[in-house]
């Protein structure tokens, strides 16, 4: 779709996401897809992300709010705690102070689409009468899980297991997000997750990163207690519907990335022959785990790509990639949609973060999932005996997932009976997810009901 400088649009999203990768993707592809359907939208980034990465939002405006720290980000905050302290404080300013930039020009905002860290947000979109939607970007499983908590349903610390919670399956301890399985933990990130339901009930829509059929069950319990929208998945749309004209990639990077090296590696392996290893932005190992991971990718006797940060490559075992060459790739960072859609991909080996499961389900790859905290845990309860789509590795009396058990994980979903059957189930979940998004699916029809009441209030005033 062509957007010009003359288009007439029928309202204006200013969007806000809590600024890290994982929430600023879904948020800037939905945004992608408002603007295909008629709305204007423009992605609040903080200084600090518009001036250390090159923004290509396509058809999606830019603009920036302050976090309070400009130089550094959240890197020169003291704690966690201190960081969205100040974000709040100084977010909030910010952010009035854009709302009144827009005031004066041909498009002026008319609602603040808002990542469900920052409630924050929706009292500043109130104080100046505009409309208020909340962006959940995990599951809506997990989202389930913290409100529970939040309104006392679920006490805390767990005192016995299964946890039963309507539309969720029973949970065991480690089931739970990681803030409940080891409680105490990430005390401000705690409170964080609890506080998106502080003043939801005063929002004027809820979306979810999520899609219907996907969590069907939890979704319908959810929707009883707040009226709530799957919209997702949120990849971008030439992996989906193609509706979304040049929409290939995600348009944001915070780490640079060189798709050529791996891409060219991986268009020379088999069918399905490859396991990709890639755990995230924010995880991080110890020598002894990652020895195990190195030692476990090496006894598959399968090639792997395996993505190691460069804060973590000190760690990996001397002389393994030059002793494994012939089977495995180690890169610091990879271009995760285009790996994932890559033919020679048999198994992802992943953490569990919402966004990396969504693209595997997209993708049809079944997993092998090690998750490290927050909803991970949960995911890949989901992961393995909901969707039945993967593997969860256990972790032993020392805390750490060892080589035996990675290989033990990778055979069954390369090589086993079982492997077979969650490949198949991987791409029957595959299907609704792209059904979802098509003309007339669920996620279709609930951005549709969207647009069509914002461009009406819009054409109203």
């Amino acid at each position: 779709m062509e957007v010009t400088k003359n288009k007439k649009y029928g309202g204006h999203i200013l969007a806000l996401p809590y600024p890290s990768q994982g929430h600023i993707n879904p948020m800037l592809q939905f945004c992608k897809r408002l603007v295909s359907k008629g709305l204007k939208t423009t992605l609040a980034i903080t200084n600090f992300i518009s001036n250390s990465t090159h923004p290509n939002p396509g058809i999606v405006g830019i603009d920036t709010v302050s976090d309070g720290f400009d130089k550094g980000g959240y890197a020169d905050a003291d704690s966690v705690a201190a960081y969205l302290e100040r974000f709040e404080q100084i977010g909030s300013k910010s952010l009035a102070d854009l709302i009144k930039k827009y005031e004066k020009s041909e498009f002026p905002i008319t609602c603040i689409m808002y990542d469900a860290f920052v409630p924050w947000a929706l009292d500043v979109a109130k104080k100046h009468g505009l409309i208020g939607a909340c962006f959940f970007t995990q599951a809506c499983a997990v989202n389930c899980i913290y409100y529970y908590v939040h309104h006392g349903k679920l006490t805390l610390p767990i005192s016995s297991t299964p946890v039963k919670i309507s539309g969720l399956p029973e949970l065991e301890l480690r089931d739970m997000p990681s803030f409940f399985y080891v409680h105490g933990t990430y005390p401000a990130y705690f409170e964080m997750v609890l506080n998106q339901f502080i003043n939801v009930d005063k929002a004027d829509y809820v979306f979810v990163n999520s899609f219907y059929k996907l969590e069907a069950e939890v979704a319908d319990t959810m929707s009883k207690i707040s009226p709530l929208s799957t919209i997702g998945p949120t990849l971008p749309s030439f992996y989906m519907d193609n509706r979304v004209e040049n929409d290939t990639e995600y348009g944001l990077n915070l780490f640079h990335v060189d798709s050529s090296t791996c891409i060219n590696w991986l268009n020379t392996k088999p069918e399905g022959s490859v396991v990709y290893a890639a755990f995230g932005s924010m995880s991080t190992f110890d020598d002894k785990q990652m020895e195990e991971i190195a030692e476990g990718l090496k006894a598959t006797n399968s090639y792997f790509l395996w993505v190691v940060k460069t804060s973590q490559e000190s760690k990996i075992p001397k002389k393994f990639i030059e002793e494994n060459s012939e089977k495995g790739l180690v890169i610091n960072w990879s271009p995760q949609l285009q790996v994932l859609s890559n033919k020679a991909i048999g198994c992802f080996f992943s953490h569990g973060g919402w966004n990396s499961t969504v693209e595997a389900l997209v993708f049809g790859v079944p997993m092998v999932v090690m998750p490290q905290w927050t909803d991970q845990t949960t995911n890949a309860k989901f992961v393995q005996d909901v969707w039945s789509v993967g593997v969860r590795v256990k972790v032993n009396e020392n805390g750490i997932v060892g080589r035996e058990e990675i290989e033990e994980c990778v055979r069954i979903v390369l090589q086993g009976e079982e492997g077979k059957e969650m490949k198949k189930n991987a791409l029957k979940w595959k299907d609704l997810a792209k059904e979802a998004v098509q003309e007339g699916g669920t996620s279709d029809k609930n951005v549709e009901e969207f647009v069509s009441k914002c461009i009406r209030k819009f054409d109203g005033q």
